[in-house]
């Protein structure tokens, strides 16, 4: 006899999030959902890390346009698309409950108008729990974070949480902390309200991709 499968509702994976604990599925078709809190947590500060000169180089020769919330299940669906996923359907569907409900937003990066790379995370707060991103040509998921941390930076969010720290995120300037000092600036950031912009938009040569913007790579 099969067991039934857990009821989880948008508010219970926004009260799990707030207690720093965030879901995964081990593939596309799983009916579970597994609740990780890492004894160590990635972090991007929001002002911890630069940009290359060739990579801000190459983003501003790139053409390429960056919207909020403009295509966010076309981003998460993008996300979700490698062989291998942690993202099931069912937690696919738990996302697109939350953006309907202003807690999940999207970066999409747009190249000739056509999608080619985005990130996605939930809010909470001023805190930014960064899930995934995706690309489909060169540096765009870079564009995309660089263009995210540049976006809640200015919106005074005061935590981005990476879930994971993988090479890439701390040759950027990513950082891992022990659970004890994330889940310290979680219940900071959670005192503070800040509003992620839905209605950002912007070609590349803007000043997004210029100087010391910040940047990195899938987040988990």
């Amino acid at each position: 006899m099969t067991e039934p499968v857990e009821e989880i509702t948008p508010d219970i994976l926004l009260r799990a999030y707030a207690l720093g604990i965030f879901p995964m599925a081990e593939r596309r078709d799983d009916p579970d959902i597994h609740w990780i809190d890492p004894r160590r947590r990635g972090v991007l500060p929001l002002d911890g890390f630069h940009l290359s000169r060739s990579l801000a180089r190459s983003m501003r020769r790139s053409g390429f346009v960056i919207t909020t919330d403009r295509a966010f299940a076309d981003v998460v669906s993008a996300c979700a698309s490698r062989e291998e996923t942690w993202i099931s359907h069912r937690i696919r569907d738990l996302y697109l409950s939350l953006h309907r409900l202003g807690h999940a937003h999207s970066v999409e990066v747009w190249q000739s108008g056509k999608l080619v790379g985005g990130v996605y995370g939930v809010v909470l707060g001023a805190a930014f729990f960064g899930e995934s991103m995706f690309s489909r040509v060169t540096d765009a998921s870079k564009a995309a974070l660089a263009h995210t941390v540049q976006i809640l930076a200015k919106a005074g969010f005061r935590l981005f949480d990476t879930q994971f720290l993988t090479p890439h995120l701390a040759s950027l300037g990513g950082v891992e902390i022990p659970r004890a000092a994330y889940h310290r600036l979680l219940a900071e950031a959670l005192e503070v309200t800040a509003t992620f912009p839905t209605d950002y938009s912007s070609g590349a040569g803007s000043d997004a991709v210029s100087g010391s913007t910040q940047d990195s790579t899938q987040t988990s």
